[in-house]
C-alpha cells in the first residue's frame, strides 16, 4: 500500500487494516488504529508507521478513543518465514524480556547488529523498541483488569525498574499509571481479576471469526487432564494448562456467536473472551501470544477469502464459512509429540506429566516436557522426536526456521510425512502447507493450510 491508500483506509475507517499500519497526526501527537472513530484529520498532517514502537519512537502517544494497542497483530509477521518475521514473534513470545536483545539474535542465527539494522530498516524500530511497546499494552492490560500493586505490575510487565515503568507508560499513554487505572472501565471501583484469580482479557481478531470450526477441532483433540471443552455449541469454553516460561496457567476461551452474520455463524469482526490464571504474572504477555497463535486471531481472513474463493471448487466453501481459520498451537513442541503420538497422549500425560498442586475442575497436569518424555521412553519414532526437541535439533520456537524445522523432522528415524506436515501447519504456524494424503493444487497458495480446514470443515 502506499501512503494516498493507506489515507484512503484511515478516511474509511477500514478496520481490515488494523494492525497492517498505524496513522499518527502531528497536530495533537496522537497514533490511531486505522479504523479510529475520531475525526479524520488532513493528509498534509499524517504520517504513517508500519509498528506501534515505530509511532511511539517518533514521539507520539497512544489514542485513548481505539486504543491503537490493543489491536490484533499484524498477519503478515505470521505469514513470513524469513528473519524479520520470525524475529517479531520471538519478540512476541516475550524472549527480549527473557534473554536480551543477544538470546533473540542467537536464536535467529545473526549479530545482535544485523537484527537491529534489518528491523530498523523495515519497521522503523529495533527489538528494544518493539519489545518496550510491548511491555507498555502489557502493563495497560494489568493495571486495568487486575488489583495487583502497581510496584508488582512493572516487574510483572518486563520492566527492569519502577522508574522505567514510569517514564514508559507517561511515554506512551501521556498519563501517570495510577490515572491510567482509574481511566479502566468502571473506574476504581471495577470489579478486577488477579493471577491466581484470574485476568479477564478480549482477544481481539479482525474480520469475521468462524468460532465453531475451531471448537470443534479442539473438541475432538482435546488430551484429557490437560484440555476440556465444555457447553453447548455456540457457547462453549476451551480450557487447558500451560506451561511457560516462569511457571503455569490456567486458561479460558468462550466461544463466541453472539451478533455473527445470519447464517454463517461468523463474528463479523470483535475478540474471543479469555481468562487467564497464571502462577507467576510474568507470563502474562507469552500466555496472551500463545492462546493467539492456537486460535489464528492475527490472520487476515479477507485476504485469505479473497485468494480462495478464486477458485471454483473453493468458492461455495468460503462463502459458507467466511473467516474460516487454521489452528496453530498454545505449545509447538506440545502439538508436534502429540501429532506423532495420537491417542497415546493421554497416556503421556497421566504417567509422566506434572501434577497440578489443585486441580482445576477436569484438568490436573501439565502436558509433560519433551525432555522428560525423551529420558522415560527414548526408544522408537516419538523416542527420536523428544529426544532432538530437547537437545535442540529440532526447534519449533516461534522465531524457527520453517523449512530448516521440516529437513530436522524428516531426518529423524520413523518419522510419517503426515505427522511432518501437521507439525508445520499447527507447530509451525505455517499458512501454506499442502498434507501429502490430499489434492492441495499451487493455486491456493499462499494459503493452503487454510483451504485445507475449508475441505476438512465440508468433509471432502
Amino acid at each position: 500500500m502506499d501512503e494516498d491508500t493507506r489515507y484512503e483506509a484511515v478516511r474509511s475507517r477500514d478496520a481490515r487494516f488494523d494492525g497492517a499500519f498505524f496513522f499518527a497526526v502531528e497536530t495533537t501527537g496522537i497514533y490511531c488504529r486505522p479504523s479510529c472513530p475520531a475525526v479524520t484529520p488532513k493528509r498534509r498532517n499524517v504520517r504513517f508507521f508500519r509498528t506501534a514502537a515505530a509511532a511511539q519512537g517518533s514521539g507520539f502517544r497512544a489514542c485513548r478513543r481505539c486504543r491503537p494497542d490493543a489491536v490484533p497483530g499484524s498477519a503478515e509477521w505470521n505469514v513470513r518465514a524469513d528473519v524479520v518475521g520470525r524475529a517479531v514473534r520471538l519478540i512476541g513470545d516475550g524472549v527480549v524480556d527473557r534473554e536480551g536483545v543477544g538470546g533473540l539474535a542467537d536464536r535467529l542465527g545473526y549479530s545482535a547488529r544485523q537484527v537491529q539494522r534489518q528491523l530498523t530498516a523495515e519497521l522503523g524500530a529495533g527489538p528494544v523498541a518493539l519489545a518496550r511497546a510491548q511491555r507498555a499494552h502489557t502493563a495497560r492490560v494489568l493495571l486495568q483488569t487486575t488489583g495487583l500493586p502497581v510496584t508488582e505490575i512493572a516487574f510483572a510487565s518486563g520492566f527492569a525498574s519502577v522508574r522505567q515503568f514510569n517514564d514508559t507508560v507517561r511515554a506512551v499513554y501521556a498519563t501517570t499509571p495510577s490515572a491510567l487505572r482509574s481511566a479502566a472501565p468502571g473506574g476504581r471501583g471495577a470489579r478486577r481479576g488477579d493471577p491466581v484469580a484470574g485476568i479477564p482479557l478480549r482477544l481481539a481478531h479482525r474480520g469475521p471469526y468462524q468460532a465453531g470450526p475451531v471448537f470443534d477441532l479442539l473438541a475432538r483433540e482435546a488430551v484429557p487432564g490437560v484440555e476440556e471443552v465444555t457447553g453447548a455449541p455456540g457457547a462453549r469454553t476451551y480450557r487447558r494448562t500451560l506451561r511457560l516460561p516462569y511457571g503455569h496457567a490456567v486458561v479460558a476461551v468462550e466461544e463466541r456467536t453472539a451478533g455473527a452474520a445470519a447464517g454463517t455463524g461468523a463474528h463479523p469482526g470483535g475478540w474471543l473472551d479469555a481468562l487467564l490464571r497464571l502462577s507467576d504474572p510474568r507470563d502474562l504477555t507469552t500466555a496472551v501470544q500463545r492462546l493467539r497463535r492456537l486460535f489464528d486471531l492475527d490472520a487476515d481472513p479477507y485476504a485469505v477469502d479473497e485468494r480462495l474463493a478464486a477458485d471454483p471448487r473453493l468458492a461455495p466453501l468460503v462463502e459458507a464459512r467466511p473467516g474460516l481459520r487454521s489452528p496453530g498451537a498454545a505449545d509447538p513442541a506440545e502439538a508436534a509429540v502429540r501429532a506423532l503420538a495420537g491417542p497415546d497422549a493421554e497416556r503421556l500425560v497421566q504417567r509422566y506429566g506434572k501434577t497440578l498442586d489443585a486441580p482445576s475442575g477436569s484438568l490436573t497436569h501439565l502436558f509433560p516436557d519433551p525432555a522428560v518424555l525423551a529420558g522415560a521412553e527414548p526408544a522408537g519414532a516419538l523416542g527420536a522426536l523428544t529426544g532432538a526437541l530437547a537437545d535442540g535439533t529440532v526447534r519449533l520456537d516461534p522465531g524457527a526456521d520453517r523449512d530448516a524445522a521440516e529437513a530436522a523432522l524428516r531426518a529423524l528415524p520413523g518419522m510419517p510425512s503426515a505427522a511432518v506436515a501437521v507439525i508445520r501447519v499447527r507447530s509451525l504456524g505455517d499458512p501454506d502447507v499442502a498434507p501429502p494424503d490430499l489434492d492441495v493444487p499451487d493455486a491456493w497458495r499462499p494459503w493452503r493450510s487454510y483451504a485445507v480446514r475449508h475441505l476438512l470443515a465440508e468433509g471432502r
